[in-house]
């Protein structure tokens, strides 16, 4: 793992009114891991970021990409 970041991810999310509202899993080599607290999360230009801990203690950055309906996912802050 060299910390750069992959597309396309598989990630499971709440959607309410909007798509991608709440993330709450994604897949991250082979392992499917929780999101137990979302730290911070901002509007891009863009889409919509998400900075996650999951819960076994790992930080990682989730980015939806509007234009190509696509998530990112990045490991760290």
């Amino acid at each position: 793992m060299n910390g750069e970041a992959r597309a396309p991810e598989p990630v499971e999310c709440y959607s309410g009114a909007e798509y991608a509202e709440e993330p709450r899993r994604f897949l991250w080599e082979g392992e499917w891991r929780t999101v137990s607290r979302i730290i911070a999360r901002r509007r891009l230009p863009a889409g919509k970021q998400f900075v996650t801990e999951d819960g076994q203690g790992g930080k990682f950055t989730l980015t939806y990409l509007t234009e190509c309906g696509q998530w990112t996912i990045r490991p760290g802050v």
